[in-house]
């Protein structure tokens, strides 16, 4: 597989250019601006929504093998081309559970993987009685095209349930049909790991990570994270029943949240290259970019090893509406040691954007640190 076409021309296919270049491999985007940070690197573009199933068989045209980037595609759509023998890797058969949070959440109940208590939102007959089983907090979530935060509340009573699905309903036309609602889970700490399969089977794991978020969307990365050697055990146990199970070619991310009692539970599951895998840039052999390129063109994998004691990578978000490059915060930031800045070329900043990020490599395994360098970050990044 000597050209790959991918579906989504954000950063993380432009993420895959060093990689692509280092495998002797051609990037074919479908992308619908051109301004979006793909195309820069790009040997070709096909200028279309990533839904478009007429432009993805142009796009099939031009290339050996299709992956994604994002999960906004429509798989029914795309079904007719792998049906006339496209070749997409992840199959379509792997994406099919996981695009809907609610069908995600039964799937993986089915495989006897720990999640939170869940439910679908289409009985509201008997909504009381299920939120009286939860109990408040509870968390709302859209099926379908929630990410970065978008598309989770979390929701103190019922007064406020059924604002927000009115407000949703009449600002989107969504029906509650589109939502889930599971319980809070009050954890210690978000772990994520990014794992990867070839097409012959072969598993590669990365370190299992803590992600921190604020208002949903991540904020800071620290690899690896502080977790006990059951825990790791039990983390990526989780990610070989998945790969497997699904038959997954490529990289999955898989969030998760630690309990205070020390129970781990899944999350989210990410079919694609991960904002949680960013730190693999700089500090480990093979990349995520590199190992999802590896897989899906039929190459061996590559060595996710750390080859750093510890790492810590920071989302340089938008808190503005702006068309700034930010050159004078980014010079600052590169001037940190061991730190690497990554700027994706977004023309536009708002708030919560990302617009690059930052992986600074660590000599020691120390927490506290890389908390602190992230701060420092931060104070440099955003106005006080």
């Amino acid at each position: 597989m000597k050209r790959v076409g991918v579906i989504g021309g954000g950063q993380l296919a432009w993420m895959m250019a060093d990689a692509a270049q280092k495998l002797e491999v051609e990037l074919v985007v479908q992308t619908p601006s051109e301004h979006d940070p793909a195309v820069s690197i790009a040997k070709e573009t096909v200028f279309a929504p990533v839904d478009d199933a007429s432009a993805t068989e142009i796009l099939a045209q031009k290339c050996d093998v299709i992956t994604f980037e994002n999960e906004f595609v429509n798989l029914n759509a795309l079904s007719g081309l792998a049906q006339q023998g496209v070749c997409f890797r992840p199959r379509l058969e792997a994406l099919a559970p996981l695009l809907d949070k609610y069908h995600q959440r039964c799937y993986l109940r089915d495989l006897g993987l720990p999640v939170p208590q869940f439910f679908a939102l289409d009985e509201v007959e008997n909504l009381k009685s299920k939120i009286e089983y939860l109990g408040f907090p509870v968390v709302l979530k859209s099926r379908r095209h929630g990410y970065d935060g978008q598309g989770t509340f979390i929701i103190h009573d019922f007064a406020t349930l059924k604002q927000k699905l009115n407000h949703e309903s009449t600002t989107k036309t969504l029906n509650q049909s589109l939502f889930l609602l599971e319980e809070f889970v009050p954890f210690e700490r978000e772990l994520a790991i990014i794992v990867a399969r070839s097409v012959e089977g072969e598993i590669a794991t990365y370190p299992v990570v803590e992600t921190q978020q604020e208002e949903q969307v991540c904020r800071r990365v620290i690899a690896p994270a502080e977790t006990t050697p059951n825990q790791i055990e039990e983390i990526q146990a989780i990610a070989h029943t998945l790969l497997n199970s699904l038959e997954v070619v490529g990289i999955l991310g898989i969030e998760l949240f630690l309990r205070t009692d020390g129970k781990v539970l899944v999350n989210e599951i990410a079919p694609r290259t991960h904002n949680s895998g960013h730190f693999s840039l700089d500090a480990c052999e093979s990349s995520q970019f590199e190992q999802h390129l590896r897989a899906v063109c039929g190459l061996p994998l590559g060595n996710p090893a750390l080859q750093c004691a510890s790492a810590v990578m920071v989302n340089l978000l938008g808190y503005e509406n702006s068309h700034s490059d930010y050159q004078s915060q980014r010079q600052q930031i590169a001037e940190i040691p061991q730190a690497q800045v990554h700027w994706y070329g977004k023309t536009e900043s708002r708030p919560g954007r990302k617009l690059g990020h930052v992986t600074v490599l660590l000599d020691n395994q120390n927490r506290k640190m890389a908390i602190a360098i992230a701060q420092t970050i931060e104070s440099i990044w955003y106005p006080r």
